[in-house]
């Protein structure tokens, strides 16, 4: 009989939870030499594989990993396909590196079939949890308990076995590392739960967390982290991803390192709290897109994050039919790949490809320190396109 987890643990029609396969997809890839090399919070928005030096072959990881999530792909498939397509890439078997932290050539391990397994088997765990730490977070109020559960495995390690069946609530800090997978290999699982259900299990006193020092060896650093907890595995993904949220809700996305903004944006843009802004239900803005410093200096803006608004949701619904909340993430390709121009002064206009393109207009304030989606639509005539493009000054 099979490895049950030699396919995600999960069952879908037509597609993949839509929280799990939008935390992977957003993922920037992060060349690596060791594990070690990259801390548990990059983790949440970067996708690494060790010895995977070559963008090349993380982009090919990456990809089928993503086959996987969306389509339920089995690991003997998964395997089946990627391997041959490794090999080619010369990226399989035993071969020399050089190790970029001291520039000496070591012999490493490569693709193997118990290395692709591992891959897989951290990956699509990784993004169920953190995915459903999304759901988590958007039921709370109904669902306001979680229990701890163990996998299927045949031996637990005691730490992960003497938590069975605790009842700790959503908001508890328990499961701000707590929160698994919580090492490598671990099939522990948490299930979510009603007040009445909680009451009937019986609900815990939150526990201390023991800890203990790990030593990075590539770094040279000591660290703290619960003990139970494979170094690496220490942080809640989905918590990590929305501490940055909430974090760059209060501004400081422009002071965050690119890749780690442009990853966070995203979320945002696909968020609850974006859905709910679009919907009605909710008041203010939320970050959706960053502007590079070209765009940003084009308008005179001191700032590259664009917000999308109650305002501009409402008058969406009343104008824009065609704006649903899954189509925010386009702004950010308009930014990225689109015909820009300026207008006004104060005024960018994203032009999208083809005929009858989608447009989004990014309007700076006077002091020129917030900038919004003024309007984003769906272009329905060539004609207002040639329209559009009149007294305005191309930029990109």
């Amino acid at each position: 009989m099979g490895d049950p987890t030699d396919k995600p643990s999960y069952a879908f029609s037509p597609g993949p939870p839509p929280d799990v396969s939008e935390f992977f997809r957003n993922k920037t890839v992060r060349p690596s030499f060791s594990f070690e090399d990259v801390e548990p919070a990059e983790h949440a928005v970067q996708f690494t594989v060790a010895k995977a030096m070559n963008i090349d072959v993380l982009e090919a990881i990456q990809s089928a990993l993503q086959k996987a999530i969306d389509e339920g792909v089995p690991y003997s498939q998964f395997s089946k396909d990627l391997k041959p397509r490794l090999r080619k890439m010369g990226w399989w078997g035993v071969d020399e590196q050089v190790d970029p932290l001291t520039g000496k050539v070591r012999k490493v391990q490569l693709g193997s079939p118990r290395r692709l397994k591992t891959i897989y088997r951290a990956n699509i765990q990784s993004a169920r949890a953190a995915g459903q730490w999304d759901r988590i977070e958007r039921t709370k109020r109904a669902l306001p308990y979680l229990v701890y559960l163990l996998g299927p495995s045949e031996r637990h390690r005691p730490s992960h076995a003497i938590k069975s069946g605790m009842v700790l609530p959503v908001d508890d800090p328990f499961w701000q590392t707590w929160y698994p997978p919580n090492g490598w290999g671990c099939k522990c699982y948490v299930r979510q739960v009603t007040k009445r259900e909680a009451d009937e299990i019986g609900v815990s006193d939150s526990p201390e967390i023991p800890m203990r020092d790990v030593f990075n060896k590539r770094t040279g650093e000591i660290k703290r982290i619960p003990s139970g907890i494979d170094p690496g595995w220490e942080t809640n993904p989905g918590i990590y991803r929305q501490k940055q949220m909430e974090r760059f809700l209060a501004g400081k996305l422009d002071g965050t390192a690119p890749v780690v903004a442009h990853v966070a944006a995203r979320d945002m843009a696909m968020s609850w709290r974006a859905q709910r802004i679009h919907d009605g239900g909710a008041k203010g803005a939320v970050p959706i897109a960053m502007l590079p410093d070209q765009l940003a200096n084009a308008v005179g803006s001191k700032t590259r994050v664009v917000h999308y608004s109650d305002y501009t949701a409402e008058k969406s619904r009343r104008k824009h039919t065609e704006v649903t909340p899954e189509k925010l993430p386009i702004v950010s390709e308009l930014i990225e790949t689109g015909e820009v121009r300026k207008k006004g002064g104060k005024n960018l206009v994203l032009i999208g490809q083809g005929e009858l393109p989608w447009v989004a207009v990014v309007k700076r304030t006077a002091d020129g320190r917030e900038n919004y989606l003024s309007t984003f639509y769906k272009i329905s005539s060539g004609r207002y396109l040639i329209r559009l493009r009149e007294g305005s000054e191309l930029v990109r």
